[in-house]
């Protein structure tokens, strides 16, 4: 039997009622003349965990690295709460057209959209604490008694509360992760973005870090997860989507994709991994 954990989005004084609604509209990008992204169309709705499944190479990457501006499309665009990501809309003689932000202006917008790396980017040279702290410093200007008050929180809650002065060298890899949620989480961002957090871990550590994610999950913020791991999908996702060849084949219920996948390339890539 399959269960299904559905979260109500919850307010804060931050971003107001049900922030966090991602929407992706006709993505496309290319690298040379290999196309990545042919159209991709998706909407994540505030507070729900969706986990993108998908064989290397079918766009899971770049299509999160798009959502924060990370990664410049060719065509499309994404909007959180209804603004555009690293862009504004000017009217000319042509119609609308999209420009770029200054880059300053697109570090505002991504503190808003937490990313997490698959093999960690923490800062080498800095402790743990240091880590979590500089971006809500530099970034968002907050005050530094507040913010190391909330990033030891954050310690704890990841369960590293006894960590803070460690170096990243000194931690292991899930260790090194948890960090990495600690820091994303320390912005309050509306949307997490998660790429293949536990694919650059030993086996033995890829639980710890699935069970912070869980506890992420639940917190009301808009989780989008690329992972291979099946069991966190069934137990967790509001939604399943499944890429191939740069394109949605498939989104639902994690009952609906990963029990009865309409579609043929669907189900190869599940038996394949299951």
């Amino acid at each position: 039997m399959t269960a299904t954990v559905t979260r109500r989005p919850t307010a804060n004084a931050t971003t107001g009622p049900a922030a966090g609604r991602v929407e992706v509209h006709d993505l496309r990008k290319s690298f040379g003349t290999l196309e990545v992204l042919k159209g991709v169309d998706l909407t994540f709705e505030p507070g729900t965990v969706t986990v993108v499944l998908g064989p290397s190479g079918s766009g899971k990457s770049t299509l999160l690295r798009a959502i924060n501006h990370l990664e410049k499309v060719d065509a499309g665009f994404v909007t959180v709460d209804g603004d555009l990501v690293g862009y504004r809309r000017r009217h000319g003689r042509r119609g609308d057209v999209l420009q770029e932000l200054k880059e300053r202006e697109i570090l505002g917008q991504r503190t808003r959209i937490g990313f997490v790396f698959q093999n960690f980017n923490l800062f080498p040279h800095l402790t743990v604490l240091e880590n979590v702290v500089e971006a809500p410093l530099s970034a968002q200007g907050r005050p530094r008694a507040v913010v190391e008050a909330e990033a030891r929180e954050l310690l704890a809650r990841v369960g590293l509360a006894d960590k803070a002065d460690a170096r990243p060298r000194q931690l292991s890899g899930g260790q090194q992760q948890r960090v990495a949620i600690a820091r994303a989480l320390a912005l309050r961002p509306r949307v997490l973005l998660f790429d293949e957090p536990t694919s650059a871990l030993d086996p033995e550590l890829v639980g710890e870090v699935l069970e912070v994610i869980k506890d992420v999950a639940s917190t009301g913020t808009t989780l989008v997860v690329v992972t291979h791991e099946i069991g966190f999908a069934r137990e967790v996702a509001d939604q399943v989507v499944f890429m191939d060849d740069g394109v949605v084949v498939e989104q639902g219920p994690p009952a609906q994709v990963l029990d009865h996948p309409r579609h043929d390339r669907t189900r190869a890539f599940l038996d394949r991994v299951l």
